[in-house]
């Protein structure tokens, strides 16, 4: 049914038009598309990939808007479904370049995407999706954690399921209680993700090499250790590959990661090896860097590829 099947997080991203000032001065404000889930989708999509994707919103205008943004970028929005209780969640960003992007996420009391019920999903096209992509903190709250598990366990590992860390603080009561929620979902994914912290938080190790080590350990297949600066490490079946960080002019780092995970959903889906897959990831990501937006900014596959080809010519 689906060659992307992405579940979790979904909201309005509010980000300030001036760069380089708090949110104290900002005058001005573009609304995006948001959140990890929904990014990737959109990110798979723009490769020409049939994406869809889990979640819900708020009964208001913002979850009319993204259930619009959705459709507008090629993303299947079935499985995306109200909740009367609570609003559409935004999230507010100050963009200090080039590494300073302090996030505000107003969540509260309650995030529609937390309230993915375990028999509202669709068995067949979790099963039957190509590729299916949760997050860590669709684990952090329930009912989502129950249903994140679920899924996960009707799956059963079959194609591609991946766990995208996303380690969030702000949504956990400790390190420890987000810890051993991964640890019930590591052994049903075949592809883990995460940057080095975010690694320590699943499986205790830092070191990139190690990291990967414990997340095979784990039950994983493929694991990606995203090191910012150094580039990235992917260890599968006994091939490690380091790749370094494709140098560029960062306004907005926050969708890189998003970038990156559509990048390699589609490399993936395509069998290529497996630097060809980080490389490709890596450029998509440093693409995204550039620019303001996340969802908005996604490139398609022409041009990374054109980036790929300059960046060797570079070289």
């Amino acid at each position: 049914m689906f060659e992307v099947l992405t579940m979790g997080r979904l909201g309005v991203d509010i980000y300030p038009l001036q760069t380089g000032v708090s949110l104290r001065e900002v005058r001005s404000f573009g609304k995006y598309l948001g959140g990890t889930a929904a990014n990737v989708a959109v990110a798979a999509a723009r490769y020409g990939r049939r994406a869809a994707l889990i979640s819900r919103t708020g009964a208001d205008p913002f979850g009319e808007y993204l259930h619009d943004a959705l459709r507008g970028f090629g993303v299947d929005d079935r499985f995306v479904t109200p909740v009367s209780a609570y609003p559409t969640p935004v999230t507010f960003c100050e963009i200090f370049p080039p590494d300073d992007f302090p996030l505000y996420f107003y969540r509260l009391p309650k995030a529609p995407d937390l309230e993915i019920h375990p028999e509202e999903l669709d068995p067949e096209a979790v099963r039957g999706a190509d590729i299916f992509w949760v997050t860590g903190t669709g684990l952090s709250a329930e009912p989502s954690r129950a249903a994140t598990l679920y899924a996960l366990g009707i799956r059963a590992k079959h194609g591609i399921t991946v766990l995208d860390l996303d380690y969030r603080p702000m949504f956990w009561d400790s390190r420890e209680a987000a810890r051993a929620e991964y640890a019930k979902a590591l052994p049903h994914v075949t592809v883990a993700v995460g940057n080095q912290d975010e690694c320590e938080t699943a499986v205790g190790v830092r070191e990139p090499r190690a990291a990967a080590a414990a997340l095979h350990e784990a039950g994983v297949e493929l694991a990606v250790v995203k090191q910012g600066p150094k580039g990235v490490l992917a260890s599968r079946d006994g091939e490690i590959v380091e790749v370094p960080p494709v140098p560029v002019n960062v306004v907005n780092g926050l969708g890189a990661g998003d970038a990156f995970g559509g990048a390699l959903c589609h490399g993936l889906l395509a069998g290529w090896p497996l630097e060809r897959i980080m490389r490709f990831a890596n450029t998509a990501g440093a693409i995204v860097a550039g620019r303001l937006a996340c969802a908005d900014a996604m490139p398609g596959y022409d041009e990374v590829a054109e980036a790929l080809s300059r960046a060797a010519v570079d070289a």
